[in-house]
This record gives C-alpha cells, structure tokens and sequence, in this order.
C-alpha cells in the first residue's frame, strides 16, 4: 500500500504491505470538498446564543479581531473579509477595524506573513499587527490566581471578536475559543501561570470539562470580554469543512461537539511502530509545535514499541527556553523534577517529549543533524523506507498504525 506522510511544504511517499498495516487514522473524507464560503456565510448567518455579527456591531465605533499567529493551520485570510463586511454592515469602518495576530511566546511576523495570514485585502485596508507583551495591561486575576495581561491595544475596542480553528490540544483539551485570548495575546507571565496547570491529570486532550487549563482560559476570555467567536473546523489539507459562530462559549462547545463527530478515533490495539506527522507545514515548522503530534499518539504504540515522528523542524526548537530543557530530556527523572519544582513556559513542553522517549524508542526524520537529534534523546533517522524493509524483513507479523495529520487518538478501553 502506498502511504503519503505530510512532511514541510513537501509530502514522504512510503509502500508498506497491506499486511503490515494496523491502523491509518484520519479524518472523514466524506466532509471534504464543500463550499467553503457557504459554510463561512451560513455560520455567520446563524449564530450560536447571539444576534448576528453585524446587529452586535451597530452603535459600536471600533473592533478587534484576533487571528492566529504562522505556527497555526487557521487559514484566517479565508473568512477574515466576511467578518469585516458584517462590521462594515454594522456602521464600523475599516479604519476602525484591527487585526491582532496572537504571538503568544512565538516569534513576530514580517509584512510578508502578515499579508499571507490575512489576505491582500485585509492587509491593505485594516490595521494588522502582531501582539506585544511589552505593551500589556494587567486586567485582573482568574480564580485560579492566574495573571490577565493582555496585549493593551485589543483592550482599546469597542467590540472583541475571537477567531481561530478547533481542534485537540495535549492539554487544553482543545484549541479555539477563549483559546485567542489565553495564550494568544498574553505575555509570558500569564501563560506561564496558566500552562502549569497541565501537570494536573484533568488536564488531557479531548476534555473540555473540568479540565483546569481550559476553565482558566474561559476565565480569561470573559475578564477580556469577548463578544463574538469565529471557529472554523479543517481537513488534512487545511480545508474549512464546518464553522461555527456566535457567542462564547456556547459556540465553541457547539463546535467541539462536531470536532469530535468527524475526528473522535480509538484504535482496538497497539502498534509495534507508529508513523505519525504533524501534518506538514506549518504544524512542523519547529519542535515546539510538532511535539503535539507526538503527544497525540504515544498512547497507541506498544511499550518499548517505536514511534517514527516525521517533522520537517525547518525552524528548528522553535523556542529558546524550550531549546535550552530540551538539552536535558536525556533523562526524564531529572527533567521532569526540574519542571516540578519550578514551572517555566517552554520547559513543560521538553518534559512532555522526555515522557515519551523515556518509555519509546522514538525516531526524529527532520531538519535537524544527527548530532542535534541525538542529543535531545531521539534516534536520527534518514531513510524512513528503508527502515520500516528492515524492521519488515526481521518480523513478518510486525505491525504498523499511521496517523498522517497527527491526530488524537486513543486505545479503547
């Protein structure tokens, strides 16, 4: 069977015996292929627990929306101009209409970036800028004493609209929502204070309740004052397939209930090697973010089995905190106390990956050089193909799950 793996901008083409193969998880082709600003327009045109977009506008003088930064797949350049036609509608002008991309601790945007996020059109008529930590206002504390420090000019508007796409997140439980609040447009200070709440075991992919991160992130999205959320809900090849609109946070919840409709996946059992990507670019564009699709499928891979992450990293850790723990993820003992006793943003995320390569063998096919590779704790590999005929040839009866965009998934219980 010939198998296509997402790799960067590029794609890795593999041909494993049918017999050899466990599982291929992804998600339901049969939601592909649907008009796209159809689906934009009827979300907008039916919001959830809210009057429409451009009613909520009217009386209004000004408007934020918040878009998701280069590291994530929300092709926001797809509804952005319908969401500023529904202010315009509203009496809003688009002078009056920014656009705020959520940076959360990554790195800023060139004018170039900008523009391919949010499309020539908006790019040239609204204000478009990247958050800044440096210019944060302190809005209060969540119940859990999490700082709100928002970046001051989304605080400067009369209307606040979130944006961003829906699907699971290794400790939020998902993305989407208040998601474009906290982390988005906080500083690392109160992102930090939030993500250290994912050594609480509630905090796990696929819980939206009683899940401590993400009740502190609604908390935040309330204190900043949402008045309207955007969600869109993508294919493996980053195509809108459903959206939902309307207030927070009862459309996010509408949205995650179709999220797991059409990506909801268990497996009946584990596999002996498990190929995953994160789903190409720019899901892999560093570490920080692949490591998710790492996270997403350690579950299915039998103990001491292999898991083969196939991440192009073109940007290497992604982060410089994460990059200096990833040093130590050798040894999970020290590494995950380090993390105990003091929470650093950054640092959680290398002991996550030294979780699973204290309990895998887990193989890295990136950028990264053999020396780079090694180090962190993984296995270099340079020849996928060649591999997997090995690991073939030695066990006929060898058993392989393939998991292309990286997607949670579970063992049944």
């Amino acid at each position: 069977m010939k198998i296509t793996i997402p790799y960067g901008k590029d794609k890795i083409n593999l041909d494993i015996p049918e017999d050899n193969i466990l599982d291929i998880v992804q998600g339901d082709d049969s939601f592909s292929g649907r008009d796209e600003k159809e689906i934009i327009s009827r979300a907008l045109a039916d919001p959830i627990g809210s009057a429409p977009l451009s009613e909520i506008a009217r009386g209004k003088t000004s408007a934020c929306i918040l878009a998701s930064d280069i590291t994530r797949p929300c092709p926001s350049y797809k509804f952005l101009p319908q969401l500023v036609e529904e202010l315009n509608s509203g009496g809003i002008t688009l002078s009056n209409i920014k656009v705020v991309l959520g940076l959360g601790i990554h790195r800023g945007h060139t004018d170039k970036e900008k523009r391919k996020l949010v499309g020539n059109y908006i790019f040239e008529n609204t204000q478009v800028m990247d958050s800044d930590s440096k210019k944060a206002k302190l809005i209060g504390k969540t119940s859990n004493g999490t700082p709100v420090e928002i970046f001051e000019e989304v605080l400067n508007c009369d209307l606040l609209i979130a944006t961003g796409n829906i699907e699971y997140h290794y400790f939020a439980g998902y993305s989407g929502g208040a998601k474009a609040v906290m982390p988005g447009v906080c500083t690392r200070n109160s992102i930090q204070a939030n993500h250290s709440m994912m050594l609480d075991e509630r905090a796990a992919s696929g819980r939206s309740e009683d899940n401590p991160v993400r009740d502190d992130i609604e908390e935040a999205g309330k204190m900043a004052g949402i008045d309207f959320i955007f969600n869109v809900i993508l294919d493996d090849n980053k195509n809108i397939i459903d959206a939902v609109a309307g207030k927070n946070n009862e459309a996010w919840l509408e949205g995650i209930k179709k999220y797991d409709m059409i990506y909801k996946r268990e497996v009946d059992h584990p596999a002996e090697i498990v190929i995953a990507s994160p789903g190409g670019y720019p899901k892999d564009i560093n570490l920080y973010q692949s490591q998710k699709a790492l996270e997403n499928i350690k579950d299915i891979a039998k103990p001491g089995g292999a898991i083969i992450l196939i991440a192009s990293c073109s940007e290497r850790f992604g982060e410089d905190v994460f990059e200096e723990w990833m040093s130590q993820a050798k040894d999970y003992g020290a590494i995950s106390k380090r993390l105990k006793d003091r929470f650093v943003l950054g640092g959680h995320k290398a002991v996550a990956i030294s979780r699973v390569i204290s309990e895998k063998k887990v193989y890295l096919y990136s950028e990264f050089d053999r020396d780079a590779t090694e180090k962190m704790g993984f296995e270099k590999l340079n020849n996928i193909q060649l591999y997997l005929n090995k690991a073939i040839e030695e066990d006929k009866g060898i058993k392989i799950s393939i998991i292309p965009g990286g997607r949670f998934v579970k063992l049944k219980s």
